[in-house]
């Protein structure tokens, strides 16, 4: 299935006129780092514009403020860890999961053995859970933690290089290597890049058309992961999520490409599209 306007029309919510704040989806993003400061902004400002109610961002205790000041539209707050979010901080980020109801992690989150162990004991929450960059990192070689995830909404989200790392394989087409990761592993995966592939564990796959070589920069990742964990918030079933998610992605890269050309835009030209591409959904 090639996902189409149409599609996307069909599946998204709608608003309800009488709705407030906690009517629309409450997401937790657990990202960033020192030195990875932007992924976080953008994966919570794109669940912002994407419809959330309320969006909570963990990041660690150093780059807070940066955090605070840059995410006006999201909540941050500091987690234990100077420079990475520490296994300490768990005990935060569950009370914070029982007010939620769709949660991302790894955004420019980095690599520590108390990171890769925190992504791996976070892996019960019963909340539908997106899995991008550093997570995927802190799985692989430890696929086993998904089993606790078999009757859970998980999404994962590599691009070409992690999907390999995580031991996918590429030597079949990416849509067979996709689908046969899914249904083996029993999570979404949504193969990042061109014509992105969405695979189901019960068997669905759709390829995404839209999309330019523009968006081929860092950061652009982190706002699809954040739209994605948005649709869920909202309720949305995860396959029809993760259709619409890459679709309006892709969709407002090709405004962004459209007004800024493809050589130079930005994430930050890319986020701005974000409600535009959802009109253009929806009208």
């Amino acid at each position: 299935m090639e996902i189409s306007r149409e599609f996307v029309n069909a599946v998204l919510p709608k608003r309800d006129p009488a709705g407030h704040k906690g009517t629309f989806g409450k997401v937790l993003c657990v990202c960033g780092s020192v030195g990875y400061t932007g992924a976080p902004i953008y994966a919570a400002s794109a669940a912002v514009r994407s419809g959330s109610g309320l969006v909570f961002l963990g990041v660690p205790r150093g780059i807070w403020q940066v955090a605070a000041v840059k995410c006006t539209s999201a909540m941050p707050f500091p987690l234990f860890g100077r420079a990475h979010v520490s296994r300490f901080a768990e005990k935060t980020i569950r009370a914070r999961l029982d007010r939620c109801d769709a949660a991302l992690i790894g955004c420019g989150l980095g690599r520590t053995r108390g990171t890769d162990t925190l992504v791996r004991r976070l892996l019960d929450t019963p909340l539908p859970l997106v899995l991008d960059a550093d997570a995927l990192g802190a799985l692989s070689g430890h696929l086993d933690a998904l089993q606790i995830r078999r009757d859970r909404v998980t999404v994962l989200t590599p691009h070409e290089g992690e999907f390999a790392r995580l031991g996918g394989d590429l030597s079949q087409s990416r849509e067979d290597a996709a689908l046969a990761f899914a249904q083996i592993h029993q999570v979404y995966v949504v193969l990042k890049g061109h014509r992105t592939v969405i695979a189901a564990p019960d068997g669905r796959l759709a390829v995404n058309p839209t999309g330019n070589s523009g968006m081929a920069k860092g950061g652009s990742g982190d706002i699809l992961a954040g739209m994605l964990t948005s649709l869920l918030g909202q309720g949305m079933a995860p396959f029809a999520a993760c259709g619409a998610a890459v679709w309006l992605h892709g969709t407002a890269g090709d405004l962004a490409a459209a007004k800024y050309g493809e050589r130079g835009m930005t994430p930050d030209d890319l986020l701005a599209q974000i409600p535009f591409a959802f009109q253009q959904a929806e009208n």
